[in-house]
């Protein structure tokens, strides 16, 4: 049975931190980058994502996509 992870478009983030609140692993962050929008969006620590699919379902901006880890 394979992992997964999850994979961000920051370009899609309005930095609302649903997903940072609700992460239970805190592998999503708020970064230094804003968006050409003027958003600060999320970033994710790849390292401490354990792929559970919490910041997917919590998201109402379809920033994030849970896929097969390829390791």
């Amino acid at each position: 049975m394979g992992s997964s992870k999850a994979v961000l478009d920051s370009s899609r983030c309005k930095g609302c931190g649903y997903c940072v609140e609700e992460c239970p692993k805190d592998a999503l962050f708020f970064g230094k980058h804003t968006s050409d929008k003027g958003y600060t969006t999320v970033e994710l620590n790849e390292e401490a994502c354990i792929g559970c699919g919490v910041c997917y379902r919590v998201c109402p901006d379809y920033v994030f996509e849970i896929v097969e880890a390829t390791e």
